[in-house]
This record gives structure tokens, sequence and C-alpha cells, in this order.
């Protein structure tokens, strides 16, 4: 068995990108981030010339901050959770290769700028508006288990990315915020206070960047660190969209307003 592989790394900035290759020595438990760690304790490429640290975000290197997000052998995924023995059994290749997310703006090496997901979010309204005026009781408005199991797996979004990576939609000829907003405009609609700015979000999402842009190519699910069913929001959401569109048409009145 080899004792080393090799991470072929996509570096650069905007417009002068290039590869660059680094061996590093086999763990059974090693991952994508502790690599890339020892790569910057002595960045040493395999031509044994001394280069830069590689650049790349992380956070809480468990898979819920969302920030490590890349491309490991062409697929998004999440980089503290991406184990290098699985790859190399998987392809028999002992190269892997990483390269930074293309849907949006490169900063450096493997470091992008996702500000248009957060963006997205505040068009949106991915927050609940509670000014503290309203009793709501000691408990507040219940929420029925079932209701709660689902938005449950819709609040574990991290705005990782990965789905917006995956999807043909989103480009530069499109507008389309991707599928995480749609799926949070699900998730706070769900939420007895939420509804009450429940049209709200759904004229957003009734927008030319809203929930027409989505093509249907069910991508994002199948790449979602967190398994959220995000086809079944983007449908859900088609059809609230489109009963606010006819209670638009018609002058009825908001819900809970």
């Amino acid at each position: 068995m080899d004792k080393t592989y090799t991470l072929k790394i996509l570096r650069g900035t905007p417009g002068n990108q290039f590869w660059e290759e680094f061996d590093c020595e086999r763990h059974p438990q090693a991952n994508v981030i502790s690599s890339l760690m020892e790569i910057q304790k002595n960045p040493v490429n395999n031509k044994g010339v001394v280069t830069t640290p590689v650049v790349w975000e992380q956070g809480c290197l468990e898979e819920v901050c969302g920030s490590c997000s890349m491309l490991v052998n062409g697929k998004p995924r999440q980089a503290c959770t991406a184990l290098i023995e699985p790859y190399i059994k998987e392809t028999g290749s002992t190269t892997i290769t990483l390269a930074p997310f293309t849907k949006y703006p490169l900063i450096r090496d493997l470091c992008v700028d996702r500000t248009k997901m957060f963006d997205a979010l505040k068009k949106v309204k991915g927050w609940i508006s509670v000014d503290g005026t309203e009793d709501t009781g000691q408990f507040g408005p219940s929420i029925s288990p079932e209701v709660q199991e689902a938005m449950y797996v819709l609040s574990t979004c991290m705005t990782c990315g990965c789905c917006a990576e995956s999807c043909p939609q989103v480009n530069p000829k499109s507008e389309f915020m991707g599928p995480a907003a749609m799926s949070q405009v699900r998730y706070f609609n769900s939420n007895p206070t939420g509804k009450l700015e429940k049209s709200d979000r759904l004229r957003v999402a009734m927008g030319d960047d809203g929930i027409a842009g989505c093509g249907n190519a069910q991508n994002c699910v199948k790449v979602c660190p967190k398994n959220i069913p995000l086809t079944e929001s983007l449908a859900l959401i088609g059809r609230e969209a489109s009963k606010q569109a006819i209670k638009d048409f018609l002058g009825l009145p908001d819900e809970g307003k």
C-alpha cells in the first residue's frame, strides 16, 4: 500500500488559476481539512518547491457551519467530512482533486464569496419577526409534532452552497436564487408566527429570481449534506406561489392579516 496520497488543488485568484500538487502521508482517519492543515504547516509541493499555504474556509469541523464547501473529485461537499481513505478505495487512485465552487465569486484558492446566498435569505425574510409586544402565552403558539419534525429537517440548512453549485439553473444567464432560499421560505412559512409574513415571502418567490427559475433537475437533493428534501420544498413553494398569485389577482387579504 502506498504510504502517501496526493492532493491536486486548483489554486490562484480570478483569471490566474493553476493546479498544484502536494504529497501527504496516509493516516486512517485523515480528511481533507486535516490534510490541508498539514500542507499549511509545511507548504512544499511535490516538486520540492516552497509555495504559499493553501487558502480555504473552515469553522466547526463537524458539518454544521457550511463554510468548508468545495469540490472534492468534482463533486460539491463539505471538506471536513470528506475522509481520504474512502476516496482512494472508491477510485483506486491516490490522487484527490480539490477545487473551489464555480457558482460564486472566487476569492483565492478554495475560498469563494457566498454573499449572494445570504442576500437571498434577506430577500425572502429568512427570520421570524417578533417584537415582543404580543402576548403569546406561557409557551407561545403550539406546533404539532409532525410539523416540528418537518421544520427541524429544514432548519438544518447550513447555507453551504452545495445545492446551488450542483444546480444547472444557477448560472450567469439566470437570476434564480437557488434551492436553499426557496426551502427556507417553506421553513419560515411553516412557523405559526412566521405565517404572518407568508404572503410577503411568497411574493418574493414569485419574482424573476424565484421558483420559476427552478428547472427540476433535482441535483440539489442529491448533494445536500443534510439530506434536506429540497425538491419537495421547491414543489410546495411552487404550489403556494400559484395560490398567492390567484389571491393577489382576486384582491383577497393576506393570510393572518
